[in-house]
C-alpha cells in the first residue's frame, strides 16, 4: 500500500500542491512552521477524515479560501483507489472514492492504512487512560469492522442515557434508564473484549518493537470496576449490566453514568512500573514509538499489505543511540518523516524533500 500522489488545494499552508512521493521512505525537511506536518495530516485525512490534530474541518482550509481539496492516488498490489476529499466553509464535506460515494466512511480506511507518531503522542504513555483507550478502540476498529460499529452502538447508547440524566436525575424514568443500559451491556462487552483481543494480539510486537530501543518488559494492565477484560463476552455482558443496575440510583444523584468500559483504565507497564509515573521522559518517549511501530507490523502481519507510516519529528527528543535504532527499525514500506534539522537523518536512506513556508515540496 503507497501514495503514488497527494494534490492539496488550499488545504492549511498549500495554496496547491501536487506530490509524487518515493514508494520507500521519504524525508520531508524545513523550518518549524513551513508546513511538514501540514502534509502529514493531509495524507492521515486521507484515510481517516479526521484531523490528527483534533482541528475541525473548518481550520484546515487556507485562510484565504472558501474551501479546500485534499486528494490522493493509492496504489496496491490487487487494485488502485483514488480518494477525494472537498472541504467547504459554507457546507458539508464531500467526500468520493474512486469517483463514487463510499457507502461508509470507514471503507478509505481499508484502502489507505496509515499509522501515525505525533510529539503529542507521549500521553499515550503519561496521560489519562482515555487516551489509551481510544488507542485500542482505533486499533480494533481497524482489525474488524465490527469494533467500530460496536463502539458507535456504545457511543450512541451512553449518550441516550447521559442525556436522561443528565435532563431528570432523581426522577428518571427508571425503566427507560433499563433500556439503556441494556444496549451499554450488549456494546460494551464487545468493546472490551475487542479491547482484551486487540492489546493481546499487540503485546509481542510491542515488546519486539520497545526492545530495539530499551531492554524493559512491557506490559499491559486494565483496571475495571465492574469486570475483568479476560473474561468471555457473555459474561462481561452480565457484569456491565449488573453494574450498571446497581449504579443506576447513584447515577441518577449525580446524572452521569459512573460505571462502564468509558470509565476503564488500560495502563502500560515497564518492569512492573507505571509507564504514568514512573518512566522517564526517554522511556515514555520510546514506549510511546514502540506503540506505533507494533501497530505498523500487526497492521502489515494482518492484511496483505503493509500501511503507510507517518512520523512527525521523531527524532528531535532521542538520544543517538535510540535515534540509530529507529533507523534499523524502519519497515520496508513507504513511510514519510519530518525533521527541522538535516543532520537528525544524515543516517536514514530514502527521498529527501525540502518543505518552504510558500507551500513547496522540491527534491533536496
Amino acid at each position: 500500500m503507497r501514495l503514488e500522489t497527494v494534490e492539496l488545494q488550499s488545504f492549511r499552508s498549500y495554496p496547491h500542491l501536487e506530490f509524487v512521493p518515493d514508494p520507500g521512505t521519504n524525508l520531508l525537511i524545513g523550518d518549524n512552521g513551513a508546513g511538514k506536518t501540514n502534509l502529514l495530516e493531509a495524507i492521515a485525512y486521507l484515510s481517516t477524515l479526521r484531523s490528527f490534530r483534533k482541528a475541525p474541518d473548518d481550520a484546515l482550509i487556507a485562510s484565504s479560501a472558501d474551501g479546500a481539496i485534499v486528494r490522493g492516488a493509492v496504489g496496491a498490489p490487487v487494485s488502485n483507489h483514488t480518494i477525494e476529499i472537498e472541504l467547504s466553509r459554507a457546507g458539508r464535506r464531500r467526500v468520493l472514492l474512486d469517483g463514487k460515494r463510499p457507502t461508509r466512511n470507514a471503507e478509505l480506511r481499508s484502502r489507505l492504512r496509515c499509522v501515525t507518531f505525533l510529539p503529542d503522542d507521549l500521553e499515550l504513555a503519561k496521560g489519562s487512560a482515555g487516551q489509551r483507550r481510544n488507542l485500542l478502540d482505533d486499533i480494533a476498529s481497524q482489525l474488524r469492522v465490527t469494533a467500530g460499529a460496536d463502539q458507535a452502538d456504545l457511543e450512541r447508547s451512553l449518550r441516550q442515557r447521559n442525556a436522561l440524566l443528565r435532563n431528570h436525575g432523581p426522577t428518571a424514568d427508571p425503566d427507560a434508564l433499563a433500556s439503556f443500559e441494556d444496549a451499554i451491556a450488549e456494546a460494551g462487552s464487545k468493546v472490551v473484549a475487542a479491547r482484551h483481543e486487540t492489546a493481546t494480539r499487540l503485546g509481542p510486537y510491542l515488546q519486539d518493537a520497545y526492545g530495539t530501543l530499551a531492554d524493559n518488559r512491557v506490559e499491559w494492565s486494565y483496571e475495571s470496576r465492574w469486570g475483568d477484560w479476560e473474561d468471555e463476552p457473555a459474561v462481561l455482558r452480565s457484569k456491565l449490566a449488573d453494574a450498571l443496575a446497581g449504579a443506576r440510583r447513584k447515577d441518577m444523584e449525580r446524572r452521569v453514568t459512573t460505571v462502564g468500559p468509558q470509565r476503564d483504565e488500560p495502563r502500560l507497564f515497564l518492569d512492573d512500573r507505571d509507564s504514568r509515573t514512573h518512566a522517564s521522559q526517554g522511556e515514555q518517549r520510546s514506549l510511546v514509538l514502540a506503540l506505533r511501530l507494533a501497530t505498523f507490523d500487526l497492521l502489515a502481519g494482518t492484511f496483505d499489505e503493509p500501511p503507510v507510516l507517518l512520523l512527525d519529528d521523531v527524532f528531535s527528543e532521542l538520544d543517538p543511540h535510540r535515534a540509530e535504532a529507529v533507523v534499523d527499525r524502519l519497515p520496508i514500506a513507504q513511510a514519510f518523516l519530518t525533521s527541522a534539522r538535516h543532520g537528525e537523518v544524515n543516517a536514514v536512506n530514502g527521498a529527501r524533500w525540502t518543505v518552504d513556508p510558500a507551500g513547496k515540496v522540491v527534491m533536496a
